[in-house]
């Protein structure tokens, strides 16, 4: 397995926390897709793409269509992404990634518990270089494929030499550039794989190993940020706690 499934496999409950939380996030991805694109899934790839993403996390199918009918009310709000980055404690960095309809409040949600924490809120873009963003497709295997073949086609879409194969979901996960996004998603379909869901992510290229005191000091920082409405995910580059 490659770094970027690891680290996402050993994050994952963390990064998604409840049930319920999961499908409010989903819902605004929702309405985001629904407004750039309409609410129909056929005419709309990156919506195509979501409700691929809501099954694969076992969102109802009544939930996934109230979703898509809300947003297009005239009254819904309209939401931004927002990213925000800074330094937990013992030099942790942190990304928040946000789905957010006010951004100042937003901010000074984040930022009061970067405080809270003894933490600092930097800069847009000041911890880029900690990171590698990626967008992330994940995708039921077809019986016979060549992923070599695939990955080669894939290549010129900006698309990581390298994947991940879960046997037990039957499922592979690529990673490419966040900016071929549209590009690679188009060509899997083209190339006969049903439910695409894709995602961005941030995987970070440095694991900073922390004790057991710091860990549990920089979990509750992350699950007092995941508290928030507008907080999709949350990244750090603490070293995965190993089973």
């Amino acid at each position: 397995m490659g770094r970027a499934f690891e680290y996402r496999k050993a994050t994952k409950l963390k990064r998604w926390g409840h049930m319920a939380k999961t499908f409010t996030r989903l819902g605004k991805q929702i309405a985001i897709a629904v407004k750039a694109g309409g609410p129909e899934p056929e005419n709309n790839p990156t919506l195509r793409s979501v409700i691929a993403t809501c099954k694969r996390e076992n969102m109802p199918k009544d939930n996934i269509e109230r979703a898509i009918k809300n947003a297009m009310g005239k009254d819904q709000s309209d939401y931004k992404g927002m990213t925000y980055e800074g330094y937990g404690p013992h030099g942790i960095a942190v990304f928040v990634d946000t789905l957010t309809d006010n951004t100042t409040r937003t901010v000074a949600d984040v930022r009061s518990v970067f405080n809270k924490f003894g933490g600092n809120l930097g800069t847009t873009g000041s911890l880029a270089f900690l990171f590698d963003h990626k967008c992330v497709f994940t995708f039921k295997k077809k019986d016979g494929v060549d992923m070599e073949e695939l990955i080669l086609d894939l290549i010129d879409y900006n698309v990581d030499d390298e994947y991940d194969e879960d046997p037990e979901e039957g499922t592979i996960t690529i990673y490419g550039d966040p900016k071929s996004y549209a590009s690679i998603q188009k060509h899997l379909e083209e190339s006969g794989f049903e439910d695409v869901g894709g995602e961005f992510t941030y995987i970070p290229n440095d694991l900073k190993d922390v004790t057991p005191e710091q860990r549990e000091t920089i979990n509750k920082m992350v699950e007092r940020l995941e508290e928030f409405d507008d907080v999709q995910t949350v990244y750090t580059n603490m070293k995965p706690e190993e089973e």
